[in-house]
């Protein structure tokens, strides 16, 4: 009993379908670079809650004064 062989030899790869490939790659590491960086959004906003602003200055006092601007900051730089 023969099986059945082919006698034409397997097609070579083509030069075109390698820059194809090359493309996905590039696409599919933005992709991924994207969720990345939303997942990171995602989790900063769900950080604890804000911390209550301090008790406004008494009138004339000047200085350092915690508003939400600064808080803010604050929240940003938390690792």
């Amino acid at each position: 009993m023969k099986l059945f062989t082919s006698r034409r030899p397997a097609p070579a790869a083509t030069s075109p379908s390698a820059p194809v490939d090359r493309r996905s790659l590039v696409v599919g590491a933005g992709v991924a670079g994207a969720a990345a960086i939303g997942a990171a959004a995602l989790h900063r906003g769900a950080v604890e809650a804000p911390v209550e602003a301090a008790p406004a200055a008494a009138a004339g006092e000047e200085g350092y004064r915690l508003t939400p601007h600064v808080l803010r900051y604050y929240e940003t730089t938390r690792a």
